[in-house]
């Protein structure tokens, strides 16, 4: 689109951290599936404040601005608040209200939050204390997603508005942090997906909006397929379920590479021999192998780990090899800590490109 530019999940989670930090209101705009929510969630544990997550699709302006309600004693009305509302009111400490889908609300939901927004901040007549911070996300017209767009004055409310675009870090990205894979180690999901994506970037993200039923390739969907994956999915449902999830092009393509995960020599073997063990030379395969290592790594395993690792650099494939040893690290920090670790990262070639705890420089 034009005159929109865009940043990766590593930039959004540190800009959101500092916005926290200085009070800013912030609102992310992307594709469905791209992770917003998520790196939201994230950005508020790292900066230690509470969050009170709202829907505005699904509200009524009084949902947030509340209703009047007589007090015949003192002749006058007050603002009944609903939950939320009062929440962040008593807020004492660092507290995020997240407005997730907000360009999907009604202008007259839109519209409630202007006072909030804009000092004097405030609900119902009640100042808002300065602890609140607020957080916005949506999609985009183009997304085809229900959003017809937002009031400009509410727009204007925000300190800064940013895009997100989905970003799968690959080897040539050094020195930017691979947030989606971090994310994706934590939540224990399948290596063999991981490793696919790392094969095939382009099916990462593409997202298509489409009046059929139908799903496009997204970062949201590719972690429901590794669920179902982790689930015990059968194999006779594997294609339907897959392409259910990412449409039938990308199911096609992951499934022929799951053939091929499935079909590599034992990890374990490798492990156990890491001298005999053989260098593939197909892509497709050397992705597969890198994933599967990484998911059997240890403080016990991984010094044999690291003597394919090397046999991989000696036959040209160096790269593989620093896939290996970042995501053995994601998976078990404690591999950081060994003597094998410390050796490889201060005497290898290794050593300049990761840093002493597994982490790019």
């Amino acid at each position: 689109m034009k005159d929109i530019v865009t940043v990766r999940p590593s930039q959004l989670a540190e800009l959101l951290q500092l916005a926290i930090q200085i009070r800013e209101p912030v609102l992310v705009t992307g594709a469905p599936g791209v992770g917003k929510s998520d790196i939201v969630y994230q950005a508020c544990a790292k900066a230690g404040a509470a969050l009170t997550v709202v829907h505005p699709v699904v509200s009524d302006p009084t949902d947030f601005k509340g209703v009047l309600w007589p007090d015949k004693e003192n002749g006058h009305c007050n603002w009944l608040l609903p939950i939320e509302v009062t929440t962040l009111l008593e807020a004492r400490t660092l507290h995020v209200c997240f407005i997730d889908d907000l360009g999907q609300s009604l202008p007259a939901v839109q519209a409630s939050f202007m006072r909030p927004l804009l000092p004097p901040r405030a609900f119902g007549g009640k100042a808002l204390p300065d602890c609140v911070v607020f957080i916005a996300a949506t999609n985009r017209r183009i997304d085809r997603a229900g959003v017809s767009g937002l009031l400009e004055p509410v727009k204007s409310r925000f300190g800064t508005i940013v895009n997100l675009e989905p970003h799968l870090c690959s080897l040539a990205c050094s020195g930017h942090p691979d947030t989606f894979v971090d994310w994706w180690t934590s939540q224990g999901l399948p290596a063999e997906v991981l490793a696919f994506l790392r094969f095939k970037p382009d099916l990462f993200h593409d997202f298509h909006p489409t009046a059929d039923l139908t799903n496009s390739p997204s970062p949201r969907m590719w972690a429901k397929v590794g669920k179902w994956l982790n689930a015990g999915l059968p194999r006779d449902l594997e294609t339907p379920t897959i392409a259910g999830a990412v449409g039938v092009g990308a199911a096609a393509e992951f499934i022929a590479f799951l053939k091929v995960y499935r079909e590599l020599p034992d990890p374990d073997e490798i492990i156990k021999a890491p001298n005999k063990a053989l260098i593939p030379k197909e892509p497709s395969t050397l992705y597969a192998i890198a994933g599967a290592l990484a998911s059997r790594a240890s403080p016990k395993t991984f010094p044999n780990i690291l003597r394919y690792v090397e046999r991989l650099r000696e036959a040209g494939f160096a790269e593989f090899g620093v896939l290996i040893i970042r995501d053995s690290y994601r998976r078990d920090n404690a591999i950081g800590f060994t003597k094998a670790f410390m050796e490889m990262s201060s005497q290898s070639d290794y050593g300049k490109i990761m840093d002493g705890r597994g982490g790019e420089k």
